[in-house]
């Protein structure tokens, strides 16, 4: 299977130290991941790398011919992973502005019927749970429904180094189960979901919604 984490923070400068936060708790999600679960792919998307616009304008607006090619290429991502893993920082008290600038330029009909598993963390106390609880109506209104165990991480920057590796005053092991014990949820909710859409398509019993917002009214 095919699993996407997004990296949910474009902020380069200091304070607060370190800069880019978030990049050292992704190469951590990854190398975790990945070691568990080698016969998986895992991909990291980072919002730095894609050029979005000043003005918002969603993938499903453009023509098939004017779509930015970036953003087609992360649409196709999108429709053929598996599951999502979504990293956030907190502000103030919800989901990483650049996350959902990010995820809000794709319908849901690319997410659903997939699951996802929140990350968050922060350089103080709290490890950003408090973005977490938001997190899971904006997945779930995006079809990827959360599975129901979440990683927060407090003091991130003691607890990862730079390249992700986990810090010598940690301990490694405890860390991995942690956070392995959401990936597992994770990786057999989208097996589940791979297997049952196989048997049924998802899509052909409700269409997607490519219409005007009258086409969810009740009748």
């Amino acid at each position: 299977m095919k699993f996407l984490i997004f990296l949910g923070s474009v902020r380069t400068s200091t304070p607060p130290r370190p800069a880019r936060l978030g990049e050292r708790v992704s190469k951590a999600c990854l190398s975790f991941f990945s070691t568990c679960y080698p016969e998986h792919e895992i991909e990291l998307i980072d919002p730095l790398e894609y050029e979005l616009g000043a003005v918002f304008k969603p993938h499903f607006s453009y023509s098939k011919r004017t779509v930015p090619q970036d953003l087609d290429l992360l649409a196709d991502k999108i429709r053929t992973a598996d599951g999502y893993i979504m990293l956030s920082p907190e502000y103030n008290h919800s989901i990483s502005p650049a996350l959902a600038n990010l995820l809000n330029h794709f319908g849901s009909s690319l997410f659903s019927y997939k699951p996802s598993a929140i990350v968050t963390y922060s350089s103080g106390q709290w490890g950003g749970m408090r973005a977490a609880v938001g997190m899971r109506v904006f997945l779930s209104e995006l079809g990827c429904l959360p599975v129901s165990s979440m990683v927060h991480i407090p003091h991130a920057q003691e607890v990862f180094e730079e390249d992700g590796t986990t810090q010598v005053n940690q301990d490694h092991n405890r860390w991995g189960s942690y956070i392995n014990r959401t990936f597992s949820q994770l990786v057999w909710w989208a097996q589940a979901c791979v297997e049952q859409t196989e048997k049924s398509d998802p899509h052909a019993l409700i269409s997607a919604f490519t219409g005007t917002p009258a086409d969810r009214d009740a009748p």
